[in-house]
């Protein structure tokens, strides 16, 4: 339940301009996430979020600067165990299947990698197709992710 929480955390957070933990938690309620603040609190620091000014006087709840590609990874590492299900390849498009409401964090994680054999990446809420520049590039990929889960 945390890892797909804190998953709908950033996407609300990339899609709403939160100012207050109460703003979020009740977000979170209106999705079906019961939390309390405290709750809310933990997953902030966890994720490392910072406030930023909101162009409107205020402040709001933001991602923190990019982090390192090691970062990137452990991270993604950690959703793809936490939140994928499959995933298959055909040519050079590659098939991830994730719980639903978790598709489109773990492919914001890809897309900061940039690894350099991935075109693009398109999420819907619990799919991701993954586009390499060629078709023997995807085997190796899905290896790649594969090895992430372990």
């Amino acid at each position: 339940m945390k890892p797909r929480r804190q998953m709908r955390i950033l996407e609300l957070i990339r899609n709403h301009a939160v100012e207050t933990q109460d703003d979020l938690a009740s977000l979170l309620k209106a999705d079906g996430i019961d939390v309390t603040q405290a709750t809310v609190s933990r997953d902030i620091k966890e994720l490392k979020l910072i406030k930023v000014p909101a162009g409107d006087g205020g402040y709001r709840y933001s991602l923190p600067a990019e982090s390192s590609g090691v970062d990137q990874l452990e991270k993604l590492s950690r959703y793809m165990l936490d939140a994928v299900i499959s995933i298959d390849f055909t040519k050079n498009l590659v098939m991830v299947k994730c719980l639903p409401g978790t598709a489109n964090a773990v492919a914001v994680i890809m897309d900061k990698i940039e690894w350099p054999e991935i075109v693009g990446t398109l999420a819907g809420d619990d799919t991701i197709l993954i586009i390499t520049r060629q078709d023997d590039q995807a085997p190796d990929l899905v290896t790649r992710l594969r090895g992430l889960m372990r």
